[in-house]
C-alpha cells in the first residue's frame, strides 16, 4: 500500500522564522494592522510576499473575531443582464479595493426572499457595510443589518431607513420625453402622444419616470391616454406581450415610445420585428438606459445614461464620512442621442 502524507500547512510561526521577525508582527501584517504597530512597509511587503509564496491563506472568519473590522464590503444587485448593473458591479469592486476593502457581490434576481437570504449570508461573513442595489424591499434589508450593527446604503432604489443614492429619475424622464416628442413632431409634422413601456408601476424609479413622462406631455399640450402607460415589468417577454395586447386593442399605435430599460427594449424590438406593425415607418424611441450597441438599430433613438461613476462616488463618500443621515442623494443622468 502506498501511504500519502498530508503536506504540513504553513503557520504564522513559519512565516515569522522565514521573515526573521516575530509571529505577532506577521499577524499584524496579515490582519492589516501593521501601520498601528509601526512596522515598516518594507517588512510588511516581505511578509506578504512570503505568505503568497508559501500558500498561506488567512482564516477570515477567525480573523474577524480578533479585530473590530473585517474590511469586507457587500453588495446585492438585482440583475447582471445590462450594462448599467454590470458597470455598477465593476466600478464598485475597483473603488472598494482602492480603499483596502474586499468586495463580495451577489445577484438576487429581484426576489425579496433572496435579498434577505443574501443579507444574512453577508452578515455571517461579518461585512462592515452592505450596499443594497435596486433592492425590492430595502428597508427590510436595512432593518436586518441594523440589528447586527452593520451599516446599509441603498443604491439605485431608495429606502426610508438608510441613506440612498439614486439617479434623478424624474428629471431624466422629463428631458427624454421632451426630446422624443420633439423628434416625433419634426419627423411626422404633428404633436402626438408617446407610449410608455416597461418597469414596475410600484417602484420609486418607475413612478418618477412616469411622472416626468406625463409632465413633459402636459408641457407640450399633449394628452396621454392611460392605456399608453404600460408598466408591465422589465422582462423582454413582458414588454413584448404588452405591445401585442395593445396592438390587439387598437391598430393605431403611437409613433414614438419611452422604453424603461434596455431589457424592455429587447422585447419591444422583438415585437416590432415579428409583427411588422411599423413596416412603413420607424418609430421614434427613447430609452431610460444606455448601451452603445443600440446604435446598430438606427439613429432614431434617444437614451438616458445613468452616471454610475458619480453615483458610486456618492456611495463611498457616505461610507468614508461615516454619515448616517437618512438622506436621498439624486445624481443627474446624461441624455444623449445614439447613432
Amino acid at each position: 500500500m502506498n501511504r500519502t502524507t498530508q503536506t504540513k500547512r504553513t503557520t504564522i510561526y513559519d512565516l515569522a522564522e522565514l521573515a526573521g521577525t516575530s509571529a505577532s508582527a506577521v499577524s499584524a501584517v496579515l490582519n492589516g494592522n501593521w501601520k498601528k504597530r509601526r512596522i515598516s512597509a518594507k517588512l510588511a511587503e516581505k511578509i506578504t510576499k512570503l505568505a503568497e509564496e508559501q500558500g498561506y491563506a488567512l482564516n477570515m472568519q477567525a480573523s474577524v473575531l480578533r479585530r473590530d473590522r473585517s474590511k469586507i464590503i457587500g453588495m446585492i444587485v438585482p440583475k447582471y443582464d445590462n450594462r448599467y448593473f454590470g458597470s455598477i458591479v465593476e466600478q464598485f469592486e475597483a473603488l472598494a479595493r482602492a480603499r483596502g476593502l474586499f468586495p463580495i457581490i451577489t445577484c438576487t434576481m429581484r426576489d425579496p426572499a433572496l435579498e434577505l437570504e443574501a443579507a444574512r449570508a453577508m452578515l455571517s461573513y461579518q461585512v462592515d457595510c452592505l450596499v443594497a442595489t435596486g433592492a425590492t424591499d430595502p428597508d427590510r434589508v436595512m432593518d436586518l443589518c441594523a440589528a447586527a450593527g452593520v451599516r446599509t446604503i441603498n443604491l439605485d432604489l431608495p429606502g426610508s431607513h438608510a441613506p440612498s443614492v439614486i439617479s434623478d429619475n424624474y428629471g431624466g424622464a422629463l428631458e427624454l420625453t421632451r426630446r422624443v416628442l420633439a423628434n416625433c413632431e419634426k419627423e411626422y409634422g404633428e404633436k402626438t402622444p408617446l407610449l410608455f413601456v416597461g418597469g414596475r408601476g410600484t417602484d420609486h424609479n418607475t413612478m418618477e419616470r412616469v411622472r416626468g413622462f406625463r409632465d413633459a406631455h402636459a408641457e407640450a399640450g399633449v394628452t396621454v391616454d392611460e392605456a399608453l402607460v404600460q408598466t408591465c415589468g422589465y422582462a423582454p417577454e413582458k414588454a413584448e406581450n404588452a405591445m401585442r395586447q395593445l396592438a390587439e386593442r387598437t391598430s393605431d399605435l403611437p409613433r414614438g415610445m419611452f422604453v424603461n430599460s434596455t431589457i424592455s427594449l429587447e422585447g419591444v424590438m422583438r415585437w416590432i420585428r415579428r409583427s411588422g406593425h411599423y413596416a412603413d415607418r420607424v418609430p421614434q424611441l427613447g430609452c431610460f438606459d444606455w448601451d452603445p450597441f443600440v446604435a446598430m438599430l438606427g439613429d432614431h433613438i434617444e437614451m438616458v445614461r445613468q452616471d454610475v461613476p458619480k453615483m458610486l462616488d456618492a456611495v463611498f463618500g457616505i461610507i468614508d464620512s461615516g454619515a448616517t443621515d437618512i438622506t436621498v442623494v439624486q445624481i443627474p443622468p446624461i441624455v444623449e442621442k445614439i447613432g
